[in-house]
């Protein structure tokens, strides 16, 4: 749970974090902030899918395992 929780915690404040220096580097900020938003959005993704039951309650999880479990 523990590990969960900080891969979640680096993608989403290095997402944050790369959009914020996007702005400040010239020529690649689309790339740059895109990036930054993706990884914000897996963090999102990696912590829902983390969850005790799952975020989407069905009976067969991205682990293979039975959702209640």
């Amino acid at each position: 749970m523990i590990l969960s929780f900080i891969i979640f915690l680096g993608l989403f404040v290095g997402g944050i974090w790369v959009m914020g220096i996007s702005f400040g580097i010239a020529g690649i900020e689309a790339l740059l902030f895109c990036a930054g938003l993706a990884m914000v959005c897996l963090s999102m993704a990696w912590i829902m899918r983390a969850g005790r039951s799952g975020a989407t309650r069905r009976s067969n999880n991205w682990d293979g395992g039975p959702a209640t479990s």
